[in-house]
């Protein structure tokens, strides 16, 4: 699963990193602080792809020529909330969607099928459990477990892939400008096959998409489930050449926040896994 992140780069250089016009950054996009441990429910920058506002759907080509979609960058609250929800509490469940399930669950289909997003981030942090010290395995502890930030060998961006939707709140006048609640979620799928690695540390990962497939999955002309799911299974597992550095368990409350979350620790206890560290 993904259920931290960081995202610290200024909001004109993923525009920059993801080909969005400086007028589609949507302010609150653009005054977003940054952070290095982004949590469920937290605001988050998405990258969307959506028909111009004037375009309809049965538009005459040789009389209006076809519209090209527009790229933007803009803000969502991560844990998505389908529209049918009765209130926005189920959000912080759903976080993170299964590619094996994204487009036959109900609280996800309807997105995967219209609403599809890029989720740009510098890395994301996962959990290992770590052996017992000698003479104390089998105890009633929680197991140990030791953070990892897994991030891009090269500093550049990631582009998770992620689903939006929009909820009414109901209790909100129809003039309100608060009464949508834009969310999004992660979607996750295995872990790279060709890197033993990042398997070993989580059987799990968000789904990253390349340069090359940004447009595809966010394309709003792509409706078919089949062809959704075409450009995940190219991604799922795909080499991104990331790598995995051990960092202090001080990410784990989301109450911290800073680089210094970022800088490499030493493992205080034997492992066996030939982790490949950076």
């Amino acid at each position: 699963m993904c259920g931290r992140y960081a995202s610290f780069r200024d909001a004109q250089d993923l525009a920059d990193a993801f080909a969005v016009a400086p007028p589609d950054v949507a302010d609150d996009a653009r005054g977003l602080p940054p952070s290095w441990n982004v949590a469920p429910t937290d605001p988050v920058r998405i990258v969307v792809e959506r028909a111009p506002k004037d375009a309809t759907a049965d538009a005459e080509p040789v009389r209006e020529p076809v519209r090209e979609p527009v790229r933007s960058l803009r803000l969502a609250r991560w844990g998505l909330v389908p529209g049918w929800a009765k209130d926005p509490s189920v959000g912080s469940r759903m976080i993170n969607a299964r590619v094996e399930t994204l487009t036959t669950k109900p609280a996800f289909r309807r997105a995967a099928a219209a609403r599809r997003c890029l989720v740009p981030a510098e890395g994301y942090y996962e959990w290992q459990a770590l052996p017992e010290p000698p003479g104390q395995a089998g105890g009633r502890r929680r197991p140990r477990k030791q953070p990892f930030w897994i991030h891009p060998a090269d500093g550049g961006p990631l582009a998770f892939a992620g689903l939006y939707e929009f909820w009414r709140d109901p209790s909100r006048d129809d003039d309100d400008p608060h009464r949508w609640l834009v969310t999004m979620t992660v979607v996750t799928g295995g872990a790279p096959t060709d890197d033993p690695a990042l398997a070993e540390i989580h059987d799990r990962q968000p789904v990253i998409l390349g340069p090359d497939e940004w447009a595809d999955w966010m394309d709003p002309d792509r409706t078919d489930p089949d062809d959704v799911m075409a450009v995940l299974r190219r991604a799922v597992g795909a080499p991104r050449g990331l790598v995995a550095t051990p960092v202090s368990t001080a990410v784990s409350s989301v109450a911290n926040d800073g680089p210094h979350l970022l800088e490499p620790v030493e493992l205080d206890v034997p492992v066996t896994l030939d982790l490949g560290l950076g």
